[in-house]
């Protein structure tokens, strides 16, 4: 449900509307306020909460699910390029207009902000909508022609995602410059028509129906269609699709829509500024096919690392079908895997059940009847809900490898709550104090989140150490899409903390062997540029993150809101760097069929 508010007092979410009988023959008022008027030259209507009269316009577009309404632009724009012509009317019910008809409305005059689950008008990050509410509407005539729709092109949208203002609120610029930034040029064109031809389709489809499209084809592109995210601005040619009718097409990244998507700008919290298409022309399919990795060689161990999302015991054969073939036939059967969002065996049932056996051996069973090997598992049993993750689930890390490869060191007693330390083992050389272990788990980084768990392997002879990662998500951070700019991350600082506290125990690690063979893998949450994994890798000091290392256009394990972006890593340390191969495994987050909502990854070393 859509919590509506009105700046600067709130109304009730539901709305009545008035709909008089269609006056023959009569024409707009013409000393009607303009909607040019109510929208003004900022991001806020100069007029909110005022009671407008007759504002004239030709209905474009009518919304009959969801916050019903119709949007309607003016017959003849002011030629103002900061004050749109368009405007929605939230009817709050059904309504007899149709596109093409020239009416009059008044209502009153409101800025419509989209509400999250405990959040305020003065606390949430979302830009704010001017409708027009309460209306009474008078149809004038129909048949009218529409507005011509505004063409986007290439070079229309500008490269500056956001304008940089005083105090950060971009709502406080009085007059919008639409050559500026990409927020201000869809402002400027709130509730207006627009055009883009043969849009190119940038993320899968979802089960909302959301769609995302780029209007800068060039800018950007990953190797697979998408648009790849390579510092904290946002790519500006990225647009939000909404259907008018609630069509949910099928779409894989690198599909193209073969015609024009033709509608009235909006702006949605869940993709920022959307255009709403009355029709969806057919798409062209850009032919994705799922990644498979590159053989083995001789004397090569192979890591990898899966977020399987949230996979519990009642989840589908399907499901854990679909997760062994990516095992065994697209990542070839790595020898170790860094397991991430393992469910305990009741699932997301709060229950108290922490154990994990049931939902592991259901998928190596799986991955075995697949062709694949018959992994063996090492992890540790998280305290009853302290890790974060659905609630209920216990999510945790879990280690499969292949015995027929490599050995799994057991050493000590594994526990939620005492860490494991480097220690100096057989001729001096590093060793765990507890394997499988936990890297200072009662450390306040890790509070409500995943512990690393650490565990010692042997390859041909060579120990190498397996650090398996699930850092802090992304929750609570404002909107990158928003009205605050540049938003605030605020679950960085945790992220940053945990990497710290990996990084010394790594650091402490190397001091008792300073060529230790280590990989670090795992959803770390954060981007290759980010803080966090500046932090864990020393700015590349000791450390390599893999993902820095493939082509910009490559990297990306992950798609959110038409953004291709980096979650997950495999670093190494120096003393494996050398001769590693890494791939990104692209089978889930470009397709509208994913098995989870992350691509793996797997890196084949010579210890």
């Amino acid at each position: 449900m859509r919590i509506r508010s009105v700046l600067p007092t709130a109304l009730p979410v539901l709305m009545s509307a008035a709909i008089l009988p269609a006056v023959a023959h009569a024409a707009p008022t013409p000393t009607g306020t303009a909607i040019s008027a109510i929208q003004g030259a900022g991001f806020s209507s100069p007029l909110v909460g005022q009671q407008v009269t007759d504002v004239p316009g030709i209905v474009t577009a009518v919304k009959t699910t969801g916050s019903r309404g119709f949007w309607m632009q003016s017959a003849t724009p002011d030629r103002d390029p900061a004050t749109s012509d368009g405007i929605f009317v939230f009817t709050g019910s059904a309504t007899t207009v149709t596109a093409g008809d020239s009416v009059t409305v008044s209502g009153t005059v409101a800025e419509f902000r989209a509400l999250a689950s405990g959040e305020t008008a003065d606390t949430t990050s979302n830009l704010s909508v001017t409708e027009i509410t309460k209306p009474t509407v008078v149809r004038v005539s129909g048949g009218n022609p529409l507005p011509a729709a505004q063409r986007i092109t290439p070079a229309t949208v500008p490269n500056l995602f956001a304008p940089r203002v005083a105090g950060g609120n971009v709502e406080t610029i009085n007059r919008v410059n639409p050559l500026r930034s990409a927020q201000e040029f869809w402002e400027s064109r709130e509730g207006v028509r627009v055009q883009v031809d043969n849009a190119r389709i940038i993320a899968p489809s979802n089960s909302f129906g959301d769609i995302y499209v780029t209007t800068k084809p060039a800018t950007s592109p990953s190797i697979r269609g998408g648009v790849v995210l390579r510092d904290y601005n946002l790519p500006t040619g990225r647009v939000h699709v909404a259907t008018l009718d609630g069509t949910k097409p099928k779409l894989f990244v690198g599909d193209r829509f073969n015609g024009s998507l033709i509608g009235p700008v909006g702006w949605s919290q869940f993709g920022g500024y959307t255009v709403t298409a009355t029709t969806l022309p057919p798409v062209t399919s850009g032919g994705l096919n799922a990644t498979v990795a590159s053989p083995a060689r001789t004397g090569e161990l192979s890591v990898a690392t899966y977020n399987v999302e949230n996979l519990a015991p009642k989840d589908s054969p399907a499901k854990y079908a679909a997760l062994a073939k990516g095992i065994v036939t697209n990542l070839a059967s790595p020898d170790i895997i860094a397991v991430e969002e393992v469910q305990d065996n009741s699932g997301a049932a709060d229950d108290g059940t922490v154990a994990s056996d049931a939902t592991v051996a259901t998928l190596t069973a799986a991955v075995k009847a697949a062709g694949g090997p018959a992994y063996e598992s090492r992890s540790i049993d998280p305290v009853n809900d302290a890790d974060g993750g659905q609630p209920g689930g216990n999510i945790r890390i879990v280690f499969l490898f292949n015995p027929a490869r490599v050995s799994f060191v057991d050493r000590g007693t594994p526990s939620p709550t005492v860490g494991t330390q480097p220690v100096k083992g057989a001729n001096g050389a590093a060793a765990l104090s507890i394997s499988p272990g936990r890297i200072d788990p009662t450390n306040p980084a890790w509070q409500t989140s995943r512990k690393p768990l650490v565990g010692e392997f042997t390859f041909n002879g060579k120990t190498v150490f397996v650090v398996g990662n699930h850092f802090n998500s992304k929750g609570g951070d404002q909107s990158a899409d928003g009205r605050f700019q540049p938003p605030t991350r605020s679950s960085e600082t945790q992220r940053v903390a945990q990497a710290t506290v990996e990084n010394n125990w790594i650091k402490s690690l190397q001091a008792i062997d300073p060529r230790a063979k280590v990989v670090i893998a795992g959803d770390l949450n954060d981007y290759q540029f980010s803080p966090a994994l500046k932090t864990l890798t020393g700015n590349g000091t000791g450390l390599t993150d893999m993902i820095t290392t493939v082509p910009g256009a490559a990297q990306y394990t992950y798609v959110f809101s038409g953004v291709s972006q980096v979650l997950d890593h495999i670093v190494l340390s120096q003393s494996l760097r050398l001769f590693a191969r890494y791939e990104v495994i692209h089978l889930n987050a470009e397709f509208a069929d994913q098995t989870s909502d992350h691509d793996p990854q797997v890196v084949r070393v010579r210890p």
